[in-house]
């Protein structure tokens, strides 16, 4: 490979936040985004009233509840970096979405926040990282408000995630009290609301103030050094490859609304994040150094411009040189597609990329030809990256358009956002009804909203609450064996799948039919 793609490859940082909605996530992002210059004023998402959105929040629902339900791209560079970050729904309902944004990522940074502590959210998001061998990095947020003692915090981390923690900074008080951090790793002081020139103290050999400092008065400093000592002398070891085989979190403080802790934050991270890694594929590891272009697609989004109806496939670049225009392999279908329309995000500001390299995430123009997992490669090379999870779903509706009338623009409108993944979609044998399958309730609500203001057709959604989903294994199956307790339907795919009522049913169909042979694809991603 040559070495001025050699050197872009390396130079690339993409990761993905995750944490329990309301933790900062957003924020924290956008003010990564002004470091970066990307952005020239951080609208957080509390700043309704102002008209400012997030710009990571763009599509109109988020915009009305302030949640990120779908996962955006921003890119920007910083002091020789490029940085890709993709924002990972928070909302519990936005698992799948999320499950395979962490598939595009090689490190992530998880918020927590420091009066809650771990929350459930987070916790599920930080075992798909472990599963899948993601490095965490950790920002506990919100140190200018009252919150759990830091030790505990880090106690908390190490019982609840079963992971060691390495602080490479430590707070001064906190709430009201709040001074700054001491940074272990950086050997200074950072302080909290002060002028520029000031906010920066050089610490000596001993890890002290040299001199007199108003900082000295107070206790909080002498507090500080005694649970420095204590964590020099007692706390876990840091190095890249403990961090890199996910044996320790390095772990910062900060605030991300008041901008404080976060510059130091990315700093770090740069130093020790990885650059992109080697990818497991039916020819082996892909190496992100290989000359070969190759890449996956994991999220694909329509509508994301509505006045233009278009649908963006997300894909992330695992080898090679992207450069518009080349012709592509897509394996699954054994065809080639010439790639001419392709752009790099900012949330909902796009621009056209003409190259990207490994690493890189970029969005192809989709007339409905990829499918979420796709691989694409280029000359000989025809294999295909390890399958994206297929997820089960638990909750069901039935679903129909109001006015028949509109019958094309339903069957458009659910056609399409059916293949964006959030929701599945299953047809009665018998009687042909549309049913929807999703692992929460948001993703719904979200259906609704998207098809009367995207697509113009009301639709009526009748719940059929949870059930059991188990597919078929062959291509036959008799179709008198569906009843209402075992209802029989075909996905999309047009795959045989049984939706039981409950795990009774599900233990007694299997009773009764042993022939018949089920399978939960969950279990073959565990």
């Amino acid at each position: 490979m040559e070495k001025k793609l050699q050197d872009e490859v390396l130079s690339r940082r993409t990761f993905a936040i995750i944490s329990h909605p309301d933790a900062g996530k957003t924020t924290l992002t956008e003010k990564l985004l002004l470091f970066g210059g990307a952005i020239r004023d951080a609208g957080t998402v509390k700043a309704k009233k102002t008209g400012k959105f997030a710009t990571s929040d763009w599509m109109e629902i988020e915009k009305q509840r302030g949640i990120s339900v779908t996962s955006s791209v921003m890119q920007f560079d910083y002091d020789g970096f490029r940085v890709n970050i993709l924002d990972t729904p928070g909302h519990q309902d936005f698992s799948e979405d999320t499950y395979r944004t962490l598939t595009a990522v090689d490190s992530a940074v998880m918020i927590i926040d420091s009066a809650k502590g771990i929350e459930e959210q987070t916790l599920k998001l930080f075992k798909v990282c472990r599963m899948r061998g993601i490095p965490i990095f950790t920002f506990i947020n919100k140190l200018d408000r009252q919150g759990k003692a830091p030790l505990e915090l880090l106690a908390e981390l190490e019982e609840v995630m079963g992971i060691e923690s390495y602080p490479m900074n430590w707070p001064i008080g906190m709430g009201k009290e709040f001074l700054g951090i001491y940074d272990r790793f950086y050997n200074r002081i950072e302080q909290f609301r002060v002028d520029d020139d000031k906010k920066y103290i050089p610490l000596n050999e001993d890890g002290e103030i040299e001199g007199d400092h108003p900082l000295k008065i107070s206790g909080l400093y002498d507090q500080t050094l005694e649970e420095i000592m204590l964590l020099n002398e007692a706390g876990n070891e840091f190095s890249p490859e403990r961090l890199r085989d996910g044996s320790v979190t390095p772990v910062f403080f900060g605030s991300a609304l008041t901008t404080f802790g976060v510059q130091t934050f990315l700093e770090t991270y740069l130093k020790f994040a990885p650059s992109p890694q080697p990818r497991n594929s039916t020819d082996g590891e892909i190496d992100p150094l290989s000359e070969s272009f190759s890449g996956f697609i994991f999220k694909i989004q329509a509508n994301m411009n509505p006045a233009h109806r278009d649908r963006i496939a997300f894909l992330r670049i695992c080898s090679g040189k992207f450069e518009r225009g080349m012709t592509v392999n897509l394996p699954r279908a054994g065809k080639s597609i010439k790639l001419t329309q392709s752009t790099q995000f900012m949330a909902d500001d796009r621009s056209t990329v003409d190259e990207a390299v490994s690493g890189d995430i970029i969005g192809l123009y989709d007339p409905g030809t990829y499918q979420i997992g796709d691989t694409l490669t280029v000359g000989k090379d025809n294999f295909q990256f390890e399958r994206l999870p297929q997820f089960t779903p638990e909750l069901f509706v039935r679903v129909s358009a109001k006015n028949v009338m509109k019958q094309k623009h339903f069957q458009k409108g659910i056609q399409q956002l059916v293949q964006e993944g959030a929701i599945q979609l299953f047809k009665t044998v018998k009687t042909d009804d549309y049913y929807l399958g999703a692992v929460g309730q948001l993703q719904f609500e979200v259906f609704e909203h998207r098809m009367r203001n995207e697509y113009n057709t009301e639709v009526i959604m009748e719940r059929l609450g949870s059930k059991i989903t188990r597919w078929v294994d062959g291509e036959t199956v008799d179709e008198n064996l569906s009843s209402s307790r075992s209802i029989l339907v075909r996905d999309r795919f047009d795959k045989y799948a049984f939706l039981f009522e409950n795990d009774f049913a599900l233990r007694w169909f299997t009773d009764k039919n042993p022939s018949v042979k089920l399978y939960n694809p969950m279990d073959q991603h565990d």
